[in-house]
């Protein structure tokens, strides 16, 4: 039964009926969980098992819908409760609602976002698993002496960078400010997907943002640097949610998600779903059973 409460989720996503943010009635408010998710598998395969584990703990209702876009769009959704719960990044979900936040640590950007957290927003427990942004060179300039950002800061005048659209806006000025580095150039590739990776290993751009879980890195042989002055903020993973949207036993069941995952068992999933290409619904009920997730 189980599993067909996971494959019923599934066909939701896949299926993309209806619109998750029309807003109104197709939310919290008549008992449905809506889970969402960003356009990035992980994020996918996240949602998947948060479905896993609130079918397990006896929810009935619940459905995953195909990726919604933004983190504006996202918040947009749950406020409206066409959305119910998304998987987010505690760093990132910080700035985007306090752009000032200088907190960097797990604890202290955790303790901040639940301090600035809107009304009609909640954050349930953070889980171990981190994902952060990393900059990630290949294995010929860090040979060169290119190990952490403040070697990168002498170099940034030859290099070109590949990576998200939003670099700029969010990053440009404090690499700057932190590690006097300008890039000769900054392209937009992707966030963190597969034109980035091309990119790096084409040599079209020598310094690429890639994620910390990221599969890709150490299968191509490339090198991520230290972050010594911490311009990147943790972000642990967190469940952002609709207030009143979920029960006190839904709450607990992903509290219970986010205790069990770690960054080792986030790297894998995303190695099994990326590589190995493994069904997200098999991947999210695998790692249900091993960490004794099922009921």
């Amino acid at each position: 039964m189980k599993r067909l409460g996971l494959l019923a989720a599934a066909l939701v996503l896949l299926a993309g009926c209806g619109n998750p943010l029309a807003g109104g009635g197709e939310g919290g408010s008549n008992g449905d969980i809506i889970i969402g998710a960003s356009d990035v598998g992980e994020s996918l395969l996240l949602a998947q098992i948060y479905a896993g584990a609130l079918t397990n703990a006896g929810a009935s209702n619940v459905t995953v819908r195909p990726p919604v876009g933004s983190r504006e769009v996202v918040v947009k959704a749950l406020q409206d409760k066409s959305l119910s719960v998304v998987p987010d990044y505690s760093g990132n979900l910080l700035r985007y609602f306090d752009k000032d936040t200088q907190a960097t640590t797990s604890q202290d950007v955790y303790a901040q976002l639940r301090q600035k957290i809107p009304p009609g927003f909640e954050v349930l427990a953070q889980a171990p698993a981190e994902d952060k942004d990393l900059l990630v060179v290949g294995p010929q300039l860090a040979a060169s002496g290119v190990k952490t950002f403040s070697d990168l800061g002498k170099r940034c005048g030859e290099l070109v960078f590949g990576g998200p659209g939003q670099w700029s806006s969010r990053w440009k000025d404090k690499i700057k400010s932190l590690y006097g580095c300008e890039f000769k150039e900054i392209r937009t590739t992707d966030t963190g997907g597969p034109v980035t990776v091309a990119a790096l290993k084409s040599g079209d751009v020598q310094v690429v943002d890639l994620f910390s879980t990221s599969s890709t890195i150490t299968a191509n042989g490339f090198v991520p640097l230290v972050d010594d002055k911490n311009m990147f903020p943790a972000q642990n993973i967190v469940p952002l949610v609709a207030r009143g949207t979920l029960s006190p036993g839904e709450v607990s069941a992903l509290n219970r998600v986010s205790a069990a995952l770690t960054t080792e068992q986030l790297t894998r999933l995303n190695v099994e779903f990326t590589e190995e290409k493994r069904n997200p619904l098999d991947i999210a009920e695998d790692f249900l059973a091993r960490n004794n997730l099922r009921s």
